[in-house]
This record gives C-alpha cells, sequence and structure tokens, in this order.
C-alpha cells in the first residue's frame, strides 16, 4: 500500500483538514504529521495549543493511519524517515512564501520517485469563521502574554521589532521570508518604544507622552495583531506610580515592561555623557522592580531591568553588580545597553553575566552596534534581541523625500514608482 503524507499545524480541524484527509485515503494509508510547535512559530503563527495536544488531536480524525511529530519545516525529517509515496497539502502554499518549502519538499520526493498532490484550498464560510476564531484567541491578552516567555523557551534567539501604530504592528505580524536554506522566518514579537511612540506625536523623547496616550498605541496594535509585546517603559516613573503601570499592561496582554535606572528628565541613552543624565542607585531601583512585582497579578508578566552603566561609562564591574542586584529583587530578565559602534563591551557582559547566571534572559538593543547578528549574540547568551527604531528612521526619510518631489514637479506622476500601490495596502489589512 502507498504511504501518503500530509503535514498539519492547525489548533482546530475543519472541512479543509478533513477534505485532506479524505482526499489522501484514495492513495493509501495516511499519516499525519504534527508540526512541532519550535517549527510552527517560524513557519505560521504561534500555536495555542501544545504539540502533545495537538498530536492526540490529530490520532482521531477519522482516516488517519498514524500522526509523527514533524521538527523541520522543509519536511526533511520525515521525508527520510518515512519515505512517502506521496505529500498531499492544500494549492495555497503554490504561492507566496510557503512556495519554497513546496518547492523544497518536490526535490526531495523526486530524488526517489514520490509526488506531491495539491488539492485546491477549502475556504467556506466554516473554514473562514474557524480561521477568524483561532486569530482572536492569539490576540487575546490572557495568551498573548504567556507568548514571550514561551518563545524564550523554544527559540535561540527571540526577535522584536518595534511598532508604533496599527499599520507598523501589522507591517510586524505578516512580514515573512524565505531565509536561509529555503526556510522561512518572521519576527516573534514588537516592541513599543516610547521614541517612536513620541515621535509618531510629533514630541520630544523626554516622557512628555503621557502612559494614557501610550495605552492607545498598545491598544492600537493589539487590536489587528497577535504577537507579543515588549513595551518600552522608560524609567518607570515613581514607584507609586509604576504599580498600576504594571497592572494595566497585564490587563492588555502586554508580555514585559523594560524600565532603565535612570532618574530625573528622560533623555535619550544614545547621548550618553554629552546630556546630563543621572543613573538612580542600585537600591531605589531595586525598590521599584519589588514594588512592580508584588504588584504583578499574573506569573507570565516580565519585568526587565535595562542597565545603563556601559552607557555612562561606569564599566563592566558596576553594570554586572547592577544586574546581580536586580535579579535579586525579581526582574525577570536584563537588558544592557551601550552606544558604541564595536560590540565588544555588550559581548563582554554577556560572557561574563552568563559564566555565574545561565537562566535569566538578557535583552540587548544592537542600534549602534548593528553589524552584529542575532547568531553571534545568541552565542554569548542573548536570549532577545529589539530592533528599536528602524521602521520609523525608514519611514521619515521616504515621506520626507515624497513631500518634496511632490513640491518641486508640482504633481504626484514622479514619486509613484516608489510608492506602494494602495492594493497592496489594503491587502494588509484583513476584513472582517
Amino acid at each position: 500500500m502507498k504511504t501518503v503524507y500530509t503535514c498539519f499545524s492547525t489548533d482546530v480541524i475543519h472541512d479543509g483538514h478533513i477534505n485532506i484527509i479524505n482526499e489522501a485515503r484514495k492513495l493509501g494509508r495516511v499519516v499525519v504529521g504534527c508540526l512541532s510547535d519550535k517549527a510552527s512559530i517560524r513557519y505560521n503563527r504561534f500555536p495555542t495549543v501544545p504539540e502533545n495536544e495537538r498530536l492526540n488531536l490529530y490520532k482521531s480524525i477519522e482516516g488517519v493511519d498514524s500522526v509523527v511529530l514533524q521538527n523541520d519545516m522543509l519536511y526533511d525529517d520525515v521525508i527520510e524517515s518515512i519515505h512517502p509515496d506521496y505529500v498531499i497539502h492544500g494549492d495555497n502554499w503554490m504561492t507566496g512564501a510557503e512556495s519554497a518549502i513546496r518547492s523544497h519538499v518536490k526535490t526531495l520526493l523526486e530524488s526517489y520517485g514520490g509526488k506531491i498532490i495539491d488539492i485546491p484550498y477549502t475556504y467556506n464560510e466554516n473554514v473562514k469563521k474557524i480561521d477568524r476564531q483561532l486569530i482572536e484567541k492569539l490576540s487575546m491578552p490572557e495568551y498573548r502574554r504567556k507568548r514571550l516567555r514561551q518563545l524564550i523557551s523554544l527559540t535561540p534567539i527571540v526577535k522584536a521589532l518595534e511598532a508604533h501604530s496599527g499599520l507598523t504592528g501589522l507591517i510586524v505580524e505578516k512580514t515573512v521570508i524565505e531565509g536561509e536554506g529555503g526556510k522561512l522566518d518572521q519576527f516573534d514579537a514588537m516592541w513599543i518604544s516610547s521614541l517612536c511612540d513620541s515621535t509618531a506625536k510629533g514630541k520630544p523623547d523626554i516622557e512628555l507622552v503621557d502612559m494614557t496616550s501610550r495605552f492607545r498605541t498598545i491598544e492600537d496594535i493589539t487590536e489587528v495583531t497577535t504577537k507579543p509585546i515588549i513595551f518600552d517603559g522608560d524609567t518607570g516613573g515613581l514607584s507609586e506610580h509604576f504599580v498600576y503601570t504594571v497592572r494595566t499592561l497585564e490587563r492588555l496582554g502586554v508580555s514585559a515592561v523594560i524600565i532603565e535606572d535612570k532618574k530625573g528628565l528622560k533623555k535619550n541613552s544614545l547621548f550618553g555623557t554629552e546630556v546630563e543624565q543621572t543613573q538612580c542607585t542600585a537600591e531605589e531601583f531595586c525598590e521599584k522592580i519589588a514594588a512592580g512585582k508584588k504588584a504583578q497579578l499574573t506569573d507570565d508578566f516580565m519585568i526587565i531591568a535595562r542597565i545603563e552603566s556601559l552607557i555612562l561609562d561606569k564599566g563592566i564591574e558596576d553594570a554586572l553588580a547592577r544586574a546581580r542586584a536586580y535579579v535579586a529583587s525579581g526582574a525577570d530578565g536584563i537588558m544592557i545597553h551601550s552606544r558604541k559602534k564595536d560590540p565588544a563591551e555588550i559581548l563582554e557582559f554577556c560572557d561574563r553575566y552568563r559564566s555565574e547566571d545561565k537562566d535569566t534572559p538578557i535583552v540587548v538593543v544592537p542600534t549602534s552596534f548593528d553589524s552584529i547578528t542575532e547568531e553571534e549574540l545568541a552565542r554569548h547568551g542573548v536570549n532577545v534581541v529589539i530592533y528599536a527604531n528602524q521602521l520609523t528612521r525608514s519611514a521619515f526619510p521616504a515621506m520626507q523625500k515624497t513631500a518634496e518631489d511632490i513640491l518641486r514637479y508640482h504633481r504626484a506622476k514622479e514619486v509613484d514608482d516608489r510608492l506602494m500601490p494602495i492594493k497592496e495596502i489594503i491587502t494588509l489589512i484583513d476584513e472582517i
């Protein structure tokens, strides 16, 4: 009997999956692969049901002969072990980023005479409803909030990109590329930066935009996305105010807040010692962290302590001492920052800190030292990398140039070839 293989990553079985199983049964013995959690977060959306439960779900489908765990989104592991005669899949993988996976599978199968069967994708009202329900479930605070911790445990390094509006949130949410070796890649999380939020509102980055306004930005983004959010909490303000910020962020479904150990009027760290900046004592900051953790109501939410010692030229010993104190006070992670183009001091901090603490997540923001790769950072123990302002910085010069050229030519024809078509913008936004 021929062997027919298909792979699911879904949390809910709908008409489309049943149709694939029924078509597969006509061809032979049906083996269903369950795409592992680690592979799913790179391939599609984050599973709300863990892989062991999904394995049992797929085993319960009538017509399925066996179920296996698929750890590789490119199918190498299962094709090597099963050698299926057919791989059957919905024809939606014939276009877009997923076509790279299909092409790879086709090459693997052809090496021994196997074939791909493309089934017309089922997209009726029932399937649409289930897809919407899955997206809504992913966007719910109780699911979104815990996802950063899950990602840190599942992936070598979590990649976060700044978002400051619903539209930029959608860009972070939906940007998927064919990466190295044909594998798909995407961002894992979003960073809501005080700098970018202030800039989008035309205000200076000095904590002038109040928290109520910044919470509205979070709501704009959470309404249209599902990925976890890391919030830039600046200094956190007074401890008495910070506890309310923590509660609100938890309620909104934010995964983490990062607060920095400075006090007084907020000034952007990349100015370093060029402008007067005051670092609070370790004891003061420990009290703020402890107050935030005491106010916290869920185990999922993370308070991450940002250390400014390297920014202010106080050295690695001071940074390490503060890291130890902050974690002892309850911090769930450490962010170490630098304004130097050479990442040497960042890497030295990470290596030394990792030698004494193997578990506490380390976060870096490679704005100044942007030549270093995620892989290099991961080798030094970094868990989260935040691209903190690149969307804002790329948009501003493009918009300014467009405005100048419309003024220069007194029409829009000269700028049209560098504009995204309205149709593409509209397709970024899901209809209900």
